[in-house]
């Protein structure tokens, strides 16, 4: 028999985090988790930049595309991005700390519609667009 007691919010991202090594290697942290909302922080470093020594855009968007994925699926579910997308506002350096929160979650059904502000500091740098889909699938203790 499946076990239905509710697993506390930030249980998912926490895992998920253990088993992404790519976001592991970004030296991303979560810094708040609650159900439909995630708040995660990390550092850039010089082999992130590009060869304007600005950091490369897809550490933005990377940075972006784990708070969205990790706040999606604390609903339970796993759920998958199926459209993605982001603005970039400010060009990054090297030692910048940044902040994303995905901070409008609109489940509707299985498809769910979420909004990520990408911070250095109080200043929004990046604006991300993320379309979840959310499977039948359980995350389980």
């Amino acid at each position: 028999m499946k076990n239905l007691k509710p697993i506390p919010s930030n249980f998912i991202p926490e895992q998920m985090l253990r088993q992404d090594a790519f976001s592991q290697w970004l030296g991303i942290e979560i810094i708040e988790v609650e159900k439909g909302r995630c708040k995660v922080g990390m550092t850039i470093r010089k082999e992130m930049l590009n060869s304007m020594s600005k950091a490369h855009g897809g550490i933005s968007y990377s940075l972006a595309d784990t708070a969205f994925g990790f706040s999606a699926n604390t609903h339970g579910k796993y759920a998958v991005s199926i459209e993605t997308s982001i603005n970039h506002i400010e060009a990054l350096e090297e030692g910048d700390y940044l902040t994303a929160e995905a901070t409008v979650d609109i489940t509707k059904t299985k498809v769910g519609f979420n909004i990520v502000e990408v911070k250095r500091g109080d200043d929004i740098v990046a604006l991300f667009k993320g379309v979840v889909y959310r499977t039948s699938k359980d995350w389980e203790e």
